[in-house]
Parts: C-alpha cells; structure tokens; sequence
C-alpha cells in the first residue's frame, strides 16, 4: 500500500482511551487517525467492562429467578450469553458511529513505529506507513499469566471466562481481587460451586475491612468458599477436570475444578511490535510509560494514557487522560488532575469509593470527621430487599469539606458519582445536607450520612467553647 498523507494527531488503541482521545481531538480541528488491531472498542468493550458487567447483571437475574424455581441454569446462561453480546455489539457499533461521523480515519492493524513520526500499519499480509505530526499512544493492557499457570486448556484469563457457552459445575479462581471477586460471584449465581484462593489477609484487599465485610457475607451466603493467605502453586489438567495444589500456613492443599480463573492483574501492552524502544520511549520495570501533567511522554509530541501509565487501569481514567492529551496538542493548557477517581466493585452488595479513604487520612494524619448512614432504615432500600450496607463520608473537620467517601450497597456504582462531584466542586457535609434529594430514594442515605457528619462536628464545636 502507498504511503498515507500526514495526520495532526494518530491515535493507536481505541479502548475508552483511544476512542475519546481521537473523537476529542477531532472535534478540535486536527486531522485525526485511529489504529486498532483487533476491533473498535478495545478491551473494555469486547472482552472486560461492558461484557461483564452484562453478564453480572443477568446473574443477578438469575439468581433472583432461581429463587422461586423459575429458571433453569444453563440455559438461563445461554441466553445471558446472547444478551451480552447484543451490548456487546450495539456499544462497539456505537464507537464506530461516533468516529466516523467526527471525521476521524480508522484503520484496521498491527501498529509498529517505524521512528519518531511514522508508523508502519501491516493486517493480511499488506503494509501501509502513515506520518504523523502527534502521537497518542493508548494501547491498554492484558491479563497477568502466571509462570505455572499459563491461560489454555482449562486455565482461563477473565477474557475466556466471559466467553464460556456452558455453566461450569465447579471453577476456582486465584485471586481475590475486584475481578475475581466480581466474575467468581457472577458464576457462582449461576450455579457453579466456586473456590476463591487470595494470597493477602482478606478478598477486596484494596477496601477497608468494614467496607469489604458486607460483600464477604453474601460470597458466603453465594456458596463461594474463601481461602486467604493462599499461595498457588501448581496444576494438573486431565479431560475433564483439573486440580489446582496451594498452600496456606505452612501446609499443602488441593482443589479440583472444571476450570480455574487466573485474575491476579494486568499488564501493560507496550511491548511486542509496538516499537517503543525503537524510538527511544523508554518504559519502566513495570512496563509503563511515564508522563507529564498534560499526558505527554520525554518525546515531546508523544503521549500516553490509559493501562500503560501509572495509576489504577480504569477505564474511566483513560477516557480522562485522553481529552487532556488532546486538548494538550491543540495547545490548551488542561492537565490532569486526580483527586477524584472513583473506584467501583459490581459485586453484591456494589463497592465504591472515591477520595481519601478513613484508613488514608489515618495513615497521614489527616484531621477528619466521620459521617456515617446505613441503608438498613432506608425506605427504597427496604422497597428493593436490599438493605446490607452503608455510606461513609470523610469530610474535614473544620470547614466540613468533603475528602473522601466510599459505599457498600445496592446502586453505589451509581451513588458514587454525587460525592465525586462533591470532593471536585469543594463541597462540604452541610452542601449535601442542606441539598434536598427526592423520597423515597438511595441518595437520601448520602444525605443522612452528611447530616451525621455535620451533628458530630456542632457537638466537637460545643465541646470546645465550654
């Protein structure tokens, strides 16, 4: 193929970092390309965020059906399956709709930097070399492979455990974590006896104890059997089974399942052909590109954002950093900035949290105020049967300012998006207080948990001018 003219800004990746990065830079007036090797949407489209979360959501359905013996496992599964990739095509459709009614090129292979400013594109065989004047790379990442665990036969990485046509009678997954935390549970409503191996003191290591607490109650009430401070070792795989050999306390065990499920991480895509070193973009010992404020890497029209920079690989950051790169090229002065980043768990009961943590601002000494709700005297909760958990505000202790927040309970995915804006915008407890949210709703135990908030720092006022 012949060479392609000269483009303002190539984009390579189009996950939720590559696609926004691109759409932004188009609607910016730059001559936009994207590159993608496999399909529009990337990772979090086709085999994490939007694929899994469908699949947790008919789960839940299931679950609930099974409950009054009208619903039959495997083929409840089956049609879960198709439902999730309905999403999973309408959401990908989606992302090419958006970047060709913006303008933006889109070409379909394996990007290799040939230098600084061109990229050779090879798919079937061909070859065709694109110039460019800016480069965002947003590459994103892959499942960790364990040495003694690699993924074929009956070891899975969560991109084959989204993809199974069939309810497994039995699966352990290694790795307490939000992944192995979510699809482990997900399986488990569905009917499969599942083992969770955690190598720390507790699932959900990154969550406080307390906040943790409910969703390690309903694993168990899901029949998942929880092992800490385990450390797996080895398998063996037959026909139809495989055994799984760990250790714990100094002892040896085994497990045997259908399959295991190794979710211990990700792992930057900055290797293989992409050529980084070729042009002299060094990565770190973990495989990361480091960046500035603006996103931009030590070759000054290059950038980076997404899994292959430092920070939690979430989606939602990704598209974040993206529109700052973009809007870096186009010479505006955005930078990013991470106060607020909220982590969400699509367990049962939901986990999230955004700002600092009660356990942080203990850590750093951080003077706080603790408001605290829960959704057990909440009327919508009682209405939906969903009462475990609570809402816990971190807030400074003189002027009320909200730090930090984090819930556990049913809709705390969506919850969290209130006091995100809250800690962004400077609000304080008697902000959300005063604020008044509709009856009978969830948002109201925010509202509660801030009103708790501000009665604790009137009494310490109280207290001091006696």
């Amino acid at each position: 193929m012949g060479k392609l003219q000269l483009v303002d800004t190539l984009v390579i990746g189009s996950g939720p970092g590559g696609y926004v990065a691109a759409l932004r830079s188009s609607q910016l007036g730059m001559n936009t390309a994207i590159v993608e090797r496999k399909q529009l949407g990337g990772v979090c489209t086709h085999v994490g965020c939007i694929p899994s979360k469908a699949l947790i959501a008919e789960s839940h359905r299931h679950d609930l059906f099974r409950q009054f013996n009208q619903a039959e496992a495997a083929a409840t599964f089956r049609n879960a399956q198709e439902f999730k990739q309905g999403v999973v095509n309408k959401q990908a459709g989606g992302v090419h709709y958006l970047l060709k009614t913006a303008g933006v090129t889109i070409l379909e292979g394996e990007a290799r930097l040939v230098d600084e400013y061109t990229v050779m594109i090879q798919q079937a065989g061909q070859e065709q070399s694109l110039s460019f004047k800016n480069l965002i790379l947003a590459t994103g990442s892959r499942p960790i492979e364990l040495p003694a665990f690699p993924v074929g036969g009956r070891i899975l990485s969560s991109t084959e455990a989204l993809s199974l046509q069939e309810v497994p009678s039995s699966l352990v997954v290694i790795g307490g974590g939000y992944i192995g935390v979510e699809l482990g549970q997900m399986y488990a409503k569905f009917g499969t006896k599942v083992t969770i191996l955690e190598g720390g003191a507790q699932v959900l290591p990154g969550f406080e104890a307390e906040l943790a607490a409910p969703v390690v109650k309903q694993l168990k009430a899901d029949g998942i059997h929880l092992v800490t401070g385990a450390i797996a070792e080895k398998a063996e795989q037959n026909a139809d089974s495989i055994t799984l050999h760990y250790s714990r306390n100094q002892e040896q065990h085994k497990v045997t399942a259908e399959y295991i499920l190794v979710t211990i991480g990700r792992k930057p895509n900055t290797d293989g052909q992409l050529g980084l070193e070729r042009i002299g973009l060094p990565v770190t010992n973990r495989g990361l590109v480091e960046t500035d404020e603006q996103c931009r890497t030590v070759i000054p029209h290059i950038y980076a954002i997404g899994d292959i920079t430092a920070g939690p690989a979430l989606a939602h950051k990704a598209s974040y950093e993206a529109k700052v790169a973009a809007e870096a090229i186009a010479g505006h002065t955005s930078k990013v900035d991470y106060k607020v980043i909220p982590l969400v768990v699509f367990s049962d009961p939901e986990l999230s949290s955004v700002g600092v943590s009660e356990t942080e601002a203990k850590a750093q000494a951080i003077p706080m105020v603790i408001g605290k709700s829960s959704f057990g005297i909440n009327g919508r909760a009682l209405a939906l049967r969903e009462t475990e958990g609570f809402v816990k505000i971190v807030a400074d202790p003189t002027s009320g300012i909200v730090i930090g927040a984090q819930i556990v309970g049913v809709e705390a995915s969506t919850l969290i998006s209130e006091l995100a804006l809250a800690i962004e915008m400077g609000a304080t407890v008697e902000d959300l207080a005063m604020t008044i949210h509709p009856h009978p709703t969830l948002g109201e135990v925010i509202m509660e948990a801030a009103e708790n908030a501000v009665n604790k720092m009137m009494k310490s006022k109280n207290r001091q001018q006696i």
